[in-house]
């Protein structure tokens, strides 16, 4: 028995039964020459415990007192180290019991959790499992041991999940793994998994052990967002993003396709003449007819807006196009449409354009801008008929339009006729304008204002929009440089082409005038359209980490257009989102604006981007973006684009934030 056994020993008698095991206090006196008073004061101070007789006598057990004895413990000796056993033993007492205490509290959490804690074996079997089992699997733990994961996977999800046990062997770790589940209850789950590899010493795998969590509405609820973003919401066809997408896999593929372009005749008259809610009535009908019509076609329609609908045809040649296209012009013709129960309109018809890939375009731009051409054409060779695209064709009307804006834009570059407007984003909660965007208006020879509307794509096409771009720029920094604008805390937006942003050459003067400006790079936000990010990735990346670098921001502008935007928003280190002006100026009307616009705020609050609402009009649209949650907004509500030069409102500059 050693020391510390002396106190647990003592303090476990109840009593004493024996005798004969025993020495009075007298003779434990006597036998370690303390004095009697000190041995009481020791009993009461629990630093020698007696024990009691039945008669109420102090007795001491002989084994403790002779061994005490036996060692020549002096009196101050054998308190001191009485007293250490005593405080030894507390300590571990104390020690233990807050060990017991951090296990309840770590049980309580794990038990009351919403996230499924779990263990397994070596053979992904489970050993443990807390109660959010129950709303997993549909049953409860003591009913999953023994059984895994993949007792529950759902249709091809047991695809994924070899690939998940096969990147937990690689890595030992796996995070944010999402699989396909069904229920006990026969419920579809989407479950999140984090993982991790448990090894003994010999770095052998002896079970893995995790969370997950039940993430089916945010699953559906991103599954509903990419259907939003991808369809059209008038028809549910997909949408032009849908068609640029399938487009380029197409072409990347190597194999030939083509693509119609339709655009009804004379839709502009059922508009004018019966309102546009009827005209929405039909286009949703010849979608729908032309939908039924594709059923017996392999390819896919697509509305790209207003009255135009879209075939893609992927491994389709010259042939199978002109087929499809007088389908679609018969389906069309025969279709009759009868607004409210009132006469109905018939004699419908359709001008149609066809491009074949690669023949007519190995690359997005160039194939659209082609199939457009020749639907044109169609429209002006009489309509209700196709028009293949023809390389050697004169197009007047186009080829006319390219060489008037050719020169107009480049005497406007020549002649200094850029003028810079701003239009102030404000903070919802009080309408405080925060930052300026800069806008590009052309004044014409006659004064005129030229709005970007007219002359923006022709610039790009043209290759124009480099020097626009660089322009607009330089004539910001001067500004900012005559109003000793620089170093203040004021942040100014400026929109940048894709085509500029993908010329090196572009890139290198652009980075060099920055520095040579001696600008604060944090003063200047550069907008990228979505549709430009995700048109080439990589290139957009690089562009945007060179800029940072050297201090400035960058927007995401029409968020919302696309929906690559949610697989690669990560990717992108963007710090705005402007949400599409597409959706918020029917936000008061449309619910499923509303759905998709609550939805876009909340993924880019959760991704800590500050949003920017544009096209806010209204104070019910403003209401609602403030229910929402939005950040800031833009748009004629608060103030229409003015002239930056000269008309700036200075007495905004104080409340300019600095975020």
């Amino acid at each position: 028995m050693d020391k510390n056994d002396v106190i647990t020993e003592q303090s476990g008698r109840a009593g004493v039964s024996d005798e004969s095991l025993y020495y009075s206090i007298q003779e434990v006196s006597e036998k370690l020459a303390i004095p009697i008073q000190k041995l009481r004061r020791w009993d009461q101070d629990d630093v020698l415990k007696a024990q009691r007789s039945l008669g109420g006598h102090r007795r001491y057990t002989k084994e403790l007192i002779d061994r005490l004895a036996a060692q020549s413990i002096s009196p101050d000796k054998t308190s001191k180290e009485l007293a250490t056993i005593k405080k030894s033993l507390a300590e571990k007492q104390r020690i233990i019991q807050l060990l017991l205490e951090s296990e309840h509290r770590y049980r309580d959490l794990v038990e009351t959790s919403h996230d499924l804690v779990w263990t397994t074996d070596s053979q992904g079997r489970f050993t443990y499992l807390n109660n959010a089992a129950r709303e997993i699997f549909g049953l409860p733990p003591r009913d999953l041991s023994g059984r895994c994961f993949f007792d529950f996977e759902a249709g091809n999800a047991h695809i994924s999940n070899r690939r998940f046990l096969a990147l937990l062997k690689r890595g030992g770790e796996v995070k944010n793994f999402l699989t396909h589940v069904v229920t006990a209850r026969g419920e579809d789950r989407w479950i999140g998994i984090n993982a991790r590899v448990l090894l003994d010493d010999n770095r052998e795998m002896t079970g893995i052990r995790g969370t997950a969590r039940d993430i089916t509405e945010q699953h559906n609820t991103a599954r509903r967002i990419e259907h939003l973003a991808m369809h059209d919401t008038l028809t549910d066809l997909p949408n032009r993003i849908a068609l640029q997408k399938k487009i380029k896999e197409g072409i990347e593929s190597g194999t030939p396709g083509a693509v119609l372009f339709l655009d009804i005749d004379h839709f502009k008259y059922v508009n004018d003449n019966f309102g546009h809610h009827t005209g929405d009535q039909m286009i949703k009908g010849v979608g729908s007819a032309l939908r039924g019509m594709m059923r017996g076609f392999s390819g896919e329609l697509f509305r790209l807006g207003g009255d135009e609908f879209a075939i893609h045809l992927p491994g389709s040649l010259r042939q199978d196009a002109i087929r499809v296209a007088e389908r679609a012009l018969e389906t069309v013709l025969h279709y009759r449409f009868q607004p409210n129960g009132d006469k109905g309109i018939s004699n419908l018809s359709t001008s149609i354009g066809i491009a074949l890939y690669p023949f007519h375009g190995a690359d997005i731009t160039g194939l659209l801008s082609n199939v457009d051409i020749a639907m044109y054409q169609a429209k002006e060779h009489g309509r209700n008929r196709y028009v293949l695209f023809d390389q050697g064709s004169d197009n007047m009307r186009s080829t006319h339009k390219r060489v008037h804006w050719a020169k107009k834009l480049r005497d406007a570059i020549d002649d200094d006729r850029l003028v810079l407007y701003s239009q102030p984003v404000v903070r919802l909660t009080d309408q405080k304008p925060v930052h300026h965007e800069i806008l590009l208006r052309i004044r014409d020879d006659d004064g005129k204002i030229i709005m970007p509307d007219n002359f923006i794509e022709i610039a790009e096409s043209l290759g124009l929009i480099r020097e626009l771009d660089m322009r607009v720029v330089e004539k910001l920094l001067l500004y900012m440089h005559q109003n000793n604008l620089m170093g203040k805390k004021l942040r100014y937006f400026v929109n940048l082409s894709r085509v500029s942003i993908s010329d090196q050459n572009w890139i290198k003067r652009f980075i060099s005038m920055l520095s040579i400006s001696k600008a604060d790079p944090s003063q200047l936000v550069f907008e990228i359209t979505e549709t430009a990010a995700m048109s080439e990735i990589d290139v957009t990346l690089s562009f945007i980490r060179k800029l940072k670098d050297m201090g400035s921001r960058f927007a995401l502008d029409d968020f919302g257009a696309g929906f690559s935007s949610f697989y690669y928003l990560k990717r992108f280190e963007v710090d705005y989102l402007k949400i599409d002006g597409s959706f918020i100026r029917d936000l008061a009307v449309e619910e499923s604006n509303q759905v998709f616009v609550k939805a876009l705020n909340d993924v880019a609050k959760g991704m800590h981007k500050q949003v920017i609402a544009e096209w806010v009009e209204t104070p019910e649209v403003l209401k609602l973006l403030q229910d929402m949650g939005a950040q800031y907004g833009q748009g004629y509500l608060f103030r229409q684009p003015m002239p930056l030069d000269g008309n700036q409102d200075y007495g905004l500059a104080g409340s300019f934030s600095t975020a």
